[in-house]
């Protein structure tokens, strides 16, 4: 969803452009309260904010600010921006979002797989020095033997990912 935050009359014209444009949903606030309603009811992808609000009312401005959240910020001055300009911006801005989000991920991803690598290693390698304890009680080696076969399996999936 996308939020489009401007006083324009146009505004209804842009919020209707922006979804023939992206299919995104299109919610439009006239003004900056209206704007931090609707920023604390919904996630948008995008808020796209005019500037000459945040330039009139700088304090209101900050607090809408605060509420966006992850929506992807566009500035646009719209007394001179086209129609044109609008969509490529919007477009530009949902790509750049998309691809951050992309790479967040792989990056978590990463960092989980090296985190799960490692603690199965550490559970191997206990389960092996357990073993290695003279004298232990058959039951304890029975369920030692388990843990380390569903680590390596854990060990197995996650190298084949």
């Amino acid at each position: 969803m996308i939020l489009l935050i401007t006083p324009s009359a146009n505004g209804r014209q842009c919020a209707d452009a922006l979804y023939a444009a992206t299919s995104q949903e299109t919610h439009w606030a006239s003004s900056l309260q209206q704007a931090c309603t609707r920023l604390r009811d919904q996630n948008y992808s995008a808020a796209v904010i005019d500037q000459f609000m945040l330039e009139t009312d700088p304090d209101e401005g900050e607090v809408m600010l605060e509420h966006l959240g992850t929506s992807y910020p566009v500035y646009l001055n719209f007394a001179v921006t086209g129609m044109d300009r609008l969509l490529r911006e919007v477009r530009s801005a949902l790509h750049r979002r998309r691809r951050e989000e992309t790479v967040a991920r792989r990056s978590v991803a990463e960092q989980m797989h090296s985190e799960m690598s490692e603690t199965l290693t550490a559970m191997l390698l206990s389960c092996e020095l357990a073993m290695s304890v003279p004298d232990i009680p058959a039951p304890a080696a029975e369920k030692i033997r388990a843990v380390d076969i569903l680590a390596r399996e854990l060990q197995l999936r996650l190298q084949v990912n």
